[in-house]
C-alpha cells in the first residue's frame, strides 16, 4: 500500500535463511532485501575469523566482501544498503537484458565495487 513501507530493508524470506550455511561457507546472521530488487548477505565463522557480505542487485551485481572481524563486518553491512538503494537509481530502467543497457551500467557497477572493493 504505501511506498514508504516497501522503501525499508527487510528480513529476506522472513528471516528463513538465518542459521543456515551461506555461499561463502560461513553461517548467514544477517540477510535483509530491499523491495524484492536488493539483498545483502551477512555470513560468518568465528572459528576462522571469517566475514562476508554478499551484496546483489537482481539481474545486475552479485558481489562479495570480505572481512577479518564483525565490527568492521557490521560497520560495512549498514553502510551498503544506502550505497545500494543508490546504485539501483542510477541503473537503467528495463534491466540488463535491454539493448544498450548493460553497456550503461558497466561503469556504473564497476564504479561501486571499487569504492568497495
Amino acid at each position: 500500500m504505501g511506498s514508504s513501507e516497501d522503501a525499508v530493508w527487510k528480513p529476506y524470506e522472513g528471516g528463513s535463511s538465518l542459521g543456515w550455511m551461506g555461499t561463502q561457507g560461513g553461517t548467514i546472521t544477517r540477510d535483509e532485501d530491499f523491495q524484492g530488487r536488493l539483498r545483502l548477505t551477512y555470513e560468518q565463522d568465528d572459528t576462522r575469523s571469517f566475514h562476508a557480505i554478499t551484496c546483489s542487485v537482481t539481474g545486475w551485481l552479485l558481489y562479495h566482501r570480505f572481512f577479518d572481524n564483525a565490527a568492521a563486518a557490521t560497520a560495512a553491512f549498514e553502510e551498503m544498503k544506502p550505497a545500494l538503494e543508490t546504485l539501483l537509481t542510477q541503473l537503467p530502467e528495463g534491466g540488463p537484458s535491454q539493448p544498450g543497457n548493460a553497456r550503461l551500467a558497466g561503469p556504473i557497477l564497476a564504479a561501486f565495487t571499487v569504492r568497495y572493493g
